[in-house]
């Protein structure tokens, strides 16, 4: 059986004067397909295997080729967006026709010449398409150990389970909401410490440090926030967690445990409604 979105050995089954139509075996010829004359080794012949991929061309019939596709069924790879159209973004995968991103399988904002992270899937109308839910091919071997750091690319948010993050492009990763720590979208790449490695293979992670790092860094940021609103904040500890997360990317108990610290150091003076900076 011919795969549609896939590199497979085919044998040359017939030569015609506008390329070759290869099968999986001369018995199985009757289920074909075309590789143009201009992709045809010249040392080939009827009887010959080539290694091709098959996917569909404009007029979407399946055809054959010897050129390297950036992305093949069971894979993910980050492609650009070549341009937006009715249906999807068309992205740039390394073939005549570009792949179809369609609306309902984007996560987040697409836009050209974005680079976006995704997978194949053959649609209903047995077409191959790109999808940003990249969850079912990722892997599950990663090198990664407990206290490792990696990078990823978030894509996609649950608010049940937290961050979904593609480790390396190709390794299976979550963040817990517990874990997250600033603005986390779709499509952000994120530089995250391994907390465990499940007994499936899949990463645990967190962007945040260990507490008494992540204080400081914490503590580091409201002074500048303190600096950029000339020395005061109009909101104290005292504030809605929503006000406190929207201003400052922490939770209202992070927030709370840095202007701790600070008050401390002596570098901060709090009021009813407001958090000032002490002159030194």
């Amino acid at each position: 059986m011919i795969r549609l979105g896939e590199k497979q050995e085919l044998v040359i089954v017939k030569k015609v004067e506008f390329g070759v139509y290869l099968a999986v075996s001369f018995e199985d010829a009757a289920e074909h397909v075309l590789l143009p004359i201009k992709q045809m080794p010249g040392n080939k012949g009827v009887g010959d295997k080539l290694e091709v991929f098959v996917y569909r061309d404009s007029k979407d019939r399946m055809i054959a080729t010897t050129h390297e596709p950036k992305l093949c069924m069971g894979q993910t790879a980050n492609l650009v967006v070549a341009q937006m159209g009715k249906f999807g973004a068309f992205l740039d995968w390394g073939l005549e026709k570009d792949l179809l991103l369609p609306f309902k399988e984007q996560r987040g904002k697409v836009k050209q010449g974005n680079e976006v992270l995704v997978s194949l899937y053959i649609d209903k109308s047995n077409r191959l398409c790109a999808t940003m839910n990249v969850y079912e091919n990722l892997r599950t071997d990663s090198p990664y150990q407990a206290g490792d750091r990696v990078r990823g690319r978030v894509y996609e948010l649950s608010d049940n389970f937290g961050a979904f993050v593609a480790v390396d492009n190709l390794y299976s990763g979550l963040i817990a909401k517990k874990e997250l720590y600033g603005n986390v979208e779709p499509g952000t790449d994120v530089e995250a410490r391994v907390l465990r490695v499940r007994e499936d293979g899949k990463l645990d992670l967190s962007i945040r440090e260990k507490a008494y790092i992540q204080m400081d860094a914490d503590a580091e940021k409201i002074l500048s926030l303190l600096d950029s609103y000339e020395g005061a904040l109009p909101f104290s500890d005292k504030a809605a967690p929503e006000v406190i997360k929207h201003e400052t990317g922490m939770s209202k108990n992070e927030f709370k445990r840095a202007v701790g610290r600070l008050l401390k150091q002596g570098k901060i003076e709090i009021g009813e409604k407001t958090i000032r900076r002490r002159n030194s």
